[in-house]
This record gives structure tokens, C-alpha cells and sequence, in this order.
């Protein structure tokens, strides 16, 4: 009976400790929210690591008081915090939260970057450079050049890999580069913060962005993450409404189910790089992997860098009587038509 006992209260122990352990990493590692708005932060002369971590829960940027202090005391950081204003998002987790207030990361030592929707990686390679992140070219030879198949482009450096930080990139091809991933978003970076400090942020925030519960959605559709990002990239470049964005994933998915080419204008433009208001014939006969006109299903990879209302389209599409589309150059709205004579009607009266 008192061994009985004794392996009882072990297991009990055992049951205990495992939730406090996990609790403890849960309060450390993970985020204080899924997605929230910067905050500004002040940490004054003289305050202490109960202060300072009272002031963090108020404000929503940690779980736990009692697990962040522990967390300071068992590494030993208590008397390295800096006073001076800071600027901090829920996103980040306690162990960042740390980092950043040890290290004096002070807000008038950043900098705001903001990545457009719709950006690829040669417009954002131009955007960092212009701030004086790095070269063009440095860029993109780490996230990958766009529409290079790196297994016939053996000259080229093979861009940086990524799959072992983020569970996200596990199914794409690893000879295609991060063309699609490069989450759209206002960032906080450091005045001389290098292009890499920038990727890492946009892959963290892809990555918080995509939930579990999107995650097991494309997984019940028999999908890839991949070609989700693929088809949100396709479906940012044609249409600018949330509504009409379901509307045409719902259209392109019912054009691969189908077989038929999904006969997309945004692809020639990356292709070509150069937009039009209408593409001619010898544009839609163009040779390459990503037009649209002369190949059925997705492109290889994405066109773009998709944002959130994108990809929740391209999950969530919304599958409709109509089957063409085309957008106003003139007030960019989207017309919809359910029959060939219809859209060719539509162009005539739109596109002249």
C-alpha cells in the first residue's frame, strides 16, 4: 500500500512538473498574441525587473509575470535592462521582448520598412536597397532570383535555406527561392539592419500570419501550402477587393479542375515585367513555364508576395455561376461574366 502511494504521488509530481515545464515554455517562447499593433514602451532609470515585467503584462506584450521573471533571474539578466522608449508588438515572444530591452534596442535606433502586397522579390530587393539595406543583387542571390529553376541554373549562387526555422517551407521545392513568402507588412528594423534581419522578420511573421487552423484546412483540401501561397499570388496581382479575390480563386480552382489554363494577364506581366491593359496575342504565346495562356494548372511557383486577404481567398474561395473576369483600367473594378460572349461583350466595352 505505501509503494502504492509513493508511485501515486510520483506520477502526480511527474503530471505536475510536465505542466509547469510546459507552461513555463509556453510563457517564454510563444508570442503574447497572434497579431497586434506596435506599442510604444518606456523603461525608466531605476526600474526594476518586478516593475518592468508588471508594466509588460499591462500592456499585453507577455503571458506571465512570474514566468518572465524567472526567466531573467535563471539567465542572469536582472541588472542588464536599459532604460529608454521602445517600441514592442505582441508578436514577439518574452525571450525577444528580453532581447531587445537588454540590449538598449531603443526605438530612436530603428527604422520603419513597409513591404506592399503584390511586391515580388526584385521590387522588394529595389526597396531595401533604396534604404540602404544592402545591394539589389546580394538580395536576391540569398532569397532567390524570380522565375529561376535553380536545377538548370547551376551559375547561380543557390539562395539561403530556410526550412529548418520554419515548418512553412517544408513543401516547397527547394529549387525554387522564397518568391511568395516574404510576408507583406510594416516592420521595425534597426537603422543599419542588413536585408537578412528583414527576410527573417517577414518569414516569422508568414508564419504566425498562417494559422493552425488554415494550416489543417489546406491539408483537409488536399493541398500544399505552396500551392495555396501559388494561387494567392496569382489572385493579388488581378483583382484588389477582398470579395473579389474569393470569387476569382474560385474561378481559377474551378479552371484546374477543370483542365483548362487559368489564362492569367498577371502572369505575363511578371513574366514580361511590364504591365499592360491588354496583352497581345504573341504575349499570350510567350515561352516560359509561368505563362498562364499556354500551361494548365498553377504556375511553378508564385508571382508574388501574396498578403493575408490573398491567401484567405485562395483557402477559402468563393465558387460562383461565373467563369471570366476583367478589371476596369479606368476605376479598377472587377466584371464578372458567366459566358465567352459575355466577356468578350465586357472587353469591347471596357478594355478599348
Amino acid at each position: 500500500m505505501f509503494f502504492r502511494n509513493l508511485k501515486f504521488i510520483f506520477i502526480l509530481f511527474v503530471i505536475f512538473f510536465a505542466i509547469v515545464f510546459l507552461s513555463y515554455h509556453s510563457a517564454i517562447d510563444k508570442s503574447a498574441g497572434e497579431q497586434g499593433q506596435d506599442i510604444s514602451f518606456v523603461v525608466a532609470e531605476g526600474d526594476g525587473v518586478k516593475k518592468i515585467s508588471q508594466n509588460l503584462l499591462e500592456a499585453g506584450l507577455i503571458k506571465s509575470k512570474f514566468y518572465f521573471e524567472i526567466y531573467v533571474w535563471r539567465t542572469d539578466q536582472e541588472a542588464d535592462f536599459k532604460a529608454g522608449s521602445y517600441i514592442l508588438n505582441p508578436m514577439l515572444s518574452a525571450k525577444q521582448v528580453i532581447e531587445i530591452l537588454t540590449q538598449g534596442k531603443t526605438a530612436d535606433r530603428e527604422k520603419t520598412i513597409k513591404i506592399i502586397e503584390g511586391w515580388n522579390v526584385r521590387d522588394v530587393a529595389v526597396y531595401f536597397q533604396d534604404q540602404g539595406m544592402g545591394q539589389s543583387d546580394d538580395f536576391l542571390e540569398m532569397v532567390g532570383y524570380p522565375k529561376i529553376d535553380y536545377r538548370y541554373n547551376k551559375n547561380l549562387p543557390t539562395p539561403r535555406d530556410y526550412v529548418n526555422d520554419f515548418d512553412f517551407l517544408k513543401d516547397k521545392p527547394d529549387y525554387y527561392g522564397l518568391e511568395g513568402y516574404l510576408f507583406p507588412d510594416t516592420y521595425r528594423v534597426f537603422q543599419d539592419a542588413l536585408a537578412e534581419d528583414a527576410v527573417l522578420k517577414m518569414l516569422a511573421n508568414f508564419d504566425k500570419k498562417l494559422t493552425q487552423e488554415m494550416r489543417q484546412d489546406i491539408i483537409s483540401q488536399d493541398k500544399t501550402i505552396y500551392e495555396i501561397v501559388t494561387m494567392a499570388s496569382i489572385v493579388e496581382k488581378e483583382v484588389r477587393s477582398v470579395d473579389d479575390m474569393k470569387v476569382v480563386a474560385g474561378i481559377f480552382w474551378d479552371r484546374i479542375k477543370n483542365g483548362q489554363p487559368l489564362q492569367s494577364c498577371a502572369t505575363l506581366a511578371y513574366i514580361l515585367e511590364e504591365n499592360k491593359g491588354q496583352y497581345t496575342v504573341e504575349d499570350t504565346e510567350i515561352d516560359s513555364p509561368y505563362n498562364a495562356y499556354q500551361n494548365r494548372g498553377l504556375t511553378p511557383g508564385p508571382i508574388c508576395n501574396p498578403g493575408l486577404q490573398a491567401i484567405e481567398a485562395a483557402i477559402y474561395p468563393e465558387f460562383t455561376d461565373y467563369n471570366y473576369f476583367l478589371s476596369r483600367p479606368d476605376t479598377g473594378e472587377t466584371v464578372f461574366s458567366v459566358t465567352y460572349d459575355e466577356h468578350v461583350a465586357n472587353k469591347a466595352r471596357y478594355l478599348r
